[in-house]
């Protein structure tokens, strides 16, 4: 999306061979994008990454924090003290790594949008992901922070929260739904709108709230969530 829309984009990954995959399909369809390797929980490897691009580009205009690992699902009297560790070291504290180094350059330029993922389990609790939950919710928190130190420098910060999105499975009727994923069935029956979101649902809100069209709202959490999150009967 941010392609398409023109802009120059930059992604940092551990896995730099998916990424380039990634890099090369913007390419060839939409635009300018390349990739690169990082591992976020590293700081001094973030440090000297984001110096090298400042050098490249001349400055990080937008920066969207994307990368989480949501893999584990146990209760809390079981959960391995190894994958919590591991989520707070990559969902949070890479996360604050990466913000540290591109955010006070924003503010010095006098522009800049931050733009955080929460989703549903970060604001409401997931049962069985204790980790991702909590590392979550604290994004909730240092994405509204930002917002308060950036307000009076041009710097916006926003956390876009969804719901499922899985794409292939968004426009397949509920009882097709059911055979294929159970679970996922049971988040679409609750969902007012009755399905599971869609990649560009939320790239059409991230994207939003990077233009200069959402230059007056910051310190939000945005929904992407067909509206699972309302009270319904």
């Amino acid at each position: 999306m941010f392609a398409t829309e023109g802009a120059e984009v930059v992604m940092l990954d551990v896995d730099r061979e998916g990424a380039e995959t990634v890099a090369t399909e913007i390419d060839a369809e939409t635009g300018s994008a390349r990739a690169v390797g990082c591992d976020l929980t590293d700081r001094e490897a973030v440090a000297s990454t984001v110096e090298a691009l400042r050098e490249e580009t001349g400055g990080i205009d937008v920066l969207v924090n994307n990368a989480a690992m949501v893999d584990a699902r146990s209760r809390v009297a079981e959960y391995g003290d190894g994958i919590r560790d591991r989520d707070v070291a990559i969902n949070l504290t890479g996360t604050y790594n990466i913000t540290r180094e591109v955010f006070p350059a924003m503010c010095e330029r006098g522009w800049g949008r931050v733009v955080s993922m929460s989703p549903m389990a970060g604001w409401q609790g997931g049962f069985g992901q204790i980790s991702y939950s909590a590392t979550k919710a604290a994004i909730v928190g240092l994405g509204k922070t930002l917002a308060l130190e950036g307000a009076q420098q041009g710097v916006t910060s926003n956390v876009v929260a969804p719901s499922i999105v899985v794409e292939a499975l968004a426009d397949m009727p509920l009882e097709d739904l059911e055979d294929v994923d159970s679970y996922f069935a049971r988040i679409a029956k609750a969902t007012p709108m009755r399905r599971l979101g869609r990649e560009a649902d939320v790239a059409n809100t991230v994207a939003f709230l990077a233009s200069e069209q959402a230059s007056y709202i910051t310190g939000q959490v945005v929904g992407v969530t067909g509206g699972i999150d309302l009270f319904s009967f």
